[in-house]
């Protein structure tokens, strides 16, 4: 009987089978903060992220902090498609500091680890592992933060390690990113995040 009702209960929602918790509804922005002047909203269950007039950065920011987790998030791209997932984040005005999962059309290191307002690039992915992107579908995007270990995986793809004691003294909130440019649209859905403190 136990089992039948972990079963039913996985069909309704299997977040709660393995203490995931959902940090998009699928119906509002709660739980949430927008930085900046570029577009986020949902429609049709999907949370839309959209460059504005000002065509400049962009973030939404989670309320909690986070600092031990794995996050896994699905995304389209659709035209530029220039994001990333930040984590252990503060941000002010659209002044970000913190640590970014690039998510970026083809040949631009999606999965790569970007320190914003700092290093730069910390480490890229192999080139060959590029094509595990799918440009223009969904993707599923998995970010695993424990300590000083940051791991990526893109579509069931390990994309980086990283080793890091910067990364490993800081907390702070997850959020996506809008570039700058204009020119921007990404589709999320399925936010998950799973503390692994």
């Amino acid at each position: 009987m136990r089992e039948l009702l972990l079963i039913f209960i996985y069909v309704l929602n299997p977040s709660l089978i393995f203490g995931q918790t959902e940090l998009f509804n699928g119906k509002d922005l709660s739980g949430w903060t927008i930085y900046g002047t570029e577009k986020w909203y949902v429609k049709d269950g999907l949370l839309i992220s959209e460059s504005g007039p000002d065509a400049e950065y962009g973030y939404l920011g989670t309320k909690e902090t986070f600092k031990n987790f794995e996050l896994t998030a699905e995304f389209k791209q659709e035209a530029n498609g220039n994001s990333g997932i930040f984590f252990r984040s503060s941000i002010e005005g659209t002044k970000i500091t913190g640590w970014q999962a690039e998510v970026a059309p083809p040949g631009n290191d999606s999965g790569g680890i970007y320190e914003s307002y700092g290093r730069g690039w910390l480490i890229k992915p192999d080139p060959e592992k590029d094509k595990a992107l799918k440009f223009g579908d969904w993707n599923t995007m998995k970010v695993r933060v424990v300590d000083d270990k940051v791991t990526t995986w893109l579509n069931g793809t390990e994309m980086i390690t990283l080793t890091d004691d910067k990364i490993g003294a800081a907390e702070g909130s997850i959020a996506l990113q809008i570039h700058s440019g204009g020119g921007i649209k990404i589709y999320w859905k399925s936010v998950l995040v799973q503390r692994l403190d």
